[in-house]
């Protein structure tokens, strides 16, 4: 399967996910599965999703100590999920345990990054005490990711052309915040289209409100994979 599209599940309930899963098609589109999701219909509703044919982004984003990190990405692995990520500010010693936890699987999936939220912006930064703003932040913890041994990052579409130029064709980048022309930016600040963001360099684009609110949200999908073949 080949579609960068990964479609964010992002229901505060399991039946919505499900009906709307069940409109899509799995060779179009990957699903991602975040943290109200997941925390209420559990593995089990994972299960379910790739019962359908899907692969699955576990977007759980953990930061914790080294050790429970790596537990925790080793029981996505044993889940069967495609991709899954950490928080890059959790530091070296926690995501090269997380990327040691998945070594030698037969089925490893890709662990990644968050880098800078895409809700944030430089002043969000200042007031945590960064004095650098998002660009630069994303570039450093971008390249510490890729130096703890991890396949690559969730950034901005908007930070990939420098990402792709200082971490490489192989390191993958995963771009939320992606929206159809004459949408609605909602809570993202740094949005772009979905041309632009795989010209932009990135791999895999991880969509929303665009398909999920849409009447037809097979046929956005078919749309938007259309537009960007």
């Amino acid at each position: 399967m080949t579609s960068p599209v990964l479609v964010a599940l992002d229901y505060a309930d399991t039946i919505d996910a499900l009906a709307l899963a069940r409109r899509l098609s799995p060779e179009l589109c990957r699903l991602k599965v975040g943290k109200e999701l997941f925390t209420r219909g559990g593995p089990q509703l994972v299960e379910r999703l790739q019962e359908l044919g899907f692969e699955i982004f576990l977007d759980l984003k953990f930061h914790d100590i080294p050790n429970t990190v790596a537990g925790a990405v080793r029981a996505a692995a044993d889940l069967g999920v495609w991709m899954v990520n950490v928080h890059a500010g959790g530091g070296r010693r926690m995501m090269e345990a997380a990327a040691e936890a998945l070594a030698g699987r037969s089925r490893r999936p890709l662990l990644i990054a968050v880098t800078v939220l895409t809700s944030m912006t430089d002043e969000d930064l200042r007031e945590l005490g960064y004095s650098e703003g998002a660009e630069a932040r994303v570039q450093k913890l971008a390249a510490l990711t890729r130096d703890s041994g991890l396949d690559g990052v969730v950034c901005s579409a908007l930070e990939a052309p420098g990402l792709r130029a200082s971490c490489g064709k192989d390191f993958c980048l995963v771009t939320p915040g992606i929206r159809l022309a004459g949408d609605a930016a909602g809570d993202q600040r740094r949005v772009v289209t979905p041309a632009d963001a795989l010209a932009n360099g990135a791999d895999y684009l991880v969509i929303g409100r665009s398909i999920t609110g849409a009447g037809d949200p097979l046929a956005v999908l078919q749309q938007i994979c259309s537009d960007i073949a």
